[in-house]
């Protein structure tokens, strides 16, 4: 059985942020590392905002701000080629960029470490149908191949080092030999993006929606979201994928919420008239593109014809994974603790990569078979419905009703009782929610699945919640954990962690 809930303060009604002038709110001091994910969502979207029929009068000279350079100058002994294309994606540390305003005004205290910071590999399949983005911990335990270390001009035999490691010794080079050897994925376009232009980039676009079920604190960055809806500025999404202290999840949930922001970073890109509007479009890419520095190979006639390929892409189109850890604190002397991989489980998703697989199958629990029709994406909530009991009785006259709502509210994930009964009242005008004040997390679930329900906390009601259905039932809003399944690979698709409308 659950533990209760610990009893919490209500919940302020979710409010929009809103950015003030040239950013984010303004932050309290602080020194917090910065973790800079934010930048390889745009390295994903560049061939998201390439769809549309667009045409090269716009696409033409976008690539002339772009940095050039030579990731695989001399390599040897690669992966074979698989089908598909993959991208692997780097945000590098660049506070050497930085303003000492915008130091003080984001908390980007501390020397450059030039490192990388985060790394992504996408994997587009042969079809164009579908992205696979695999996040790889920057801490990931790597034994990197023999090289000439590029700030010392020495030459090492191969040795271990923690993955973000692999840049700061040998480049961009250095850091696709080390991801091919550890992945055996063929490695066909590599993006390093800045995350200041990135910045600039998501205010470009209008913003960025994001949801979370649950409050989010950062005192490091400055990180302030109510449960519900935001549209982050840039400074604001710079602050949600750097946090690594709302949970105990640290980097891994640092990851999550990276992943959480590429997806939504589609949905508004393919959904929000970017791609319809060459005006808007072309600042867009200029923006973002004056941030990247791309293998000679990606070039604007690249991205229009990968664009073109994927005009019809959607959050749904994408999936999200992190690699299997089999250890996350793996000592290794004079380099500390690292992130060990769970090396069965990671073979077999990077051969699911090469093969041009997906990572998750139609029929995975807990998520709708194939062609299963859908009429409202799911709400994210804290506490997932399974593991709510709820007893639903009829406050109604209106024949039925219990069992309508009991049957709706099952179909939605929640465990009822299965025994609708007759409430004391059968005058009921609005649905009411008894619940004990231990469980007011799986209330406030049930509420959300309930919309235009009161919450009616009784001490000593127990686990089991009881909805008394009123005259104003409509309908039960689809819900889902805020953390939904993640199958076989930890995956999850874009529209199972964007917001639900």
């Amino acid at each position: 059985m659950p533990q209760p809930h610990r009893p919490t303060r209500p919940a302020r009604p979710p409010q929009p942020q809103r950015a003030r002038r040239g950013g984010a709110p303004k932050r309290r001091r602080g020194n917090a590392r910065p973790r800079w994910g934010v930048r390889l969502a745009a390295g994903l979207a560049v061939a998201v905002l390439g769809s549309g029929a667009i045409g090269h009068a716009v696409m033409t000279g976008l690539d002339t701000g772009i940095e050039r350079v030579d990731p695989f100058k001399d390599m040897k002994n690669r992966p074979q080629a698989g089908h598909g294309l993959n991208f692997l994606l780097v945000g590098t540390d660049g506070r050497d960029k930085i303003t000492p305003a915008d130091k003080r005004e984001y908390r980007l205290g501390g020397a450059p470490c030039h490192c990388t910071d985060t790394v992504m590999l996408v994997h587009l399949s042969a079809d164009r149908e579908r992205a696979s983005v695999v996040s790889l911990p920057r801490d990931s335990y790597a034994e990197l191949p023999a090289h000439l270390d590029e700030s010392s001009g020495k030459q090492h035999g191969p040795h271990p080092v923690k993955l973000n490691a692999a840049y700061a010794e040998g480049g961009p080079q250095l850091t696709v030999r080390t991801v091919e050897n550890m992945t055996h994925v063929k490695i066909d376009h590599y993006l390093e993006v800045d995350f200041t232009s990135f910045m600039k980039t998501v205010d470009a676009m209008g913003g960025v929606e994001i949801c979370t079920a649950k409050a989010l604190h950062d005192q490091n960055t400055g990180l302030d979201l109510t449960p519900g809806s935001h549209r982050l500025s840039g400074g604001q999404a710079l602050q949600y994928v750097r946090s690594r202290h709302v949970d105990g999840a640290a980097d891994l949930g640092r990851m999550q919420r990276q992943q959480k922001f590429v997806a939504a970073l589609i949905k508004q890109a393919a959904g929000g008239g970017i791609l319809l509007n060459p005006v808007k479009f072309k600042e867009v890419s200029s923006t973002l593109l004056g941030s990247v520095r791309a293998d000679r190979g990606f070039g604007s006639e690249q991205m229009l014809a990968l664009g073109q390929a994927l005009r019809d892409f959607t959050p749904a189109s994408s999936e999200f994974a992190s690699v299997p850890i089999g250890n996350p604190s793996y000592p290794v002397k004079g380099i500390g603790s690292t992130v060990k991989w769970d090396e069965p489980k990671a073979a077999k998703l990077f051969e699911a990569l090469r093969l041009d697989r997906p990572l998750l199958t139609p029929a995975a629990p807990g998520r709708p078979p194939a062609g299963t029709p859908q009429q409202q994406p799911a709400i994210p909530v804290d506490v997932p419905p399974g593991q709510i009991r709820v007893r639903v009785e009829n406050g109604t006259r209106i024949d039925g009703l219990g069992g309508r709502v009991d049957a709706a509210l099952r179909a939605t994930g929640f465990d009822t009782t299965r025994t609708p009964g007759t409430g004391a009242s059968r005058d009921v005008k609005r649905t009411v929610i008894v619940y004990d004040p231990r469980w007011d997390r799986s209330a406030r679930t049930v509420s959300t699945a309930l919309p235009g329900s009161e919450l009616r906390a009784v001490p000593g009601q127990g686990r089991t919640v009881l909805v008394i259905a009123g005259a104003d039932y409509r309908k039960v809003v689809p819900v889902r954990p805020e953390e939904p399944y993640q199958g076989e690979y930890a995956a999850v698709t874009g529209d199972q962690v964007i917001c639900g409308k």
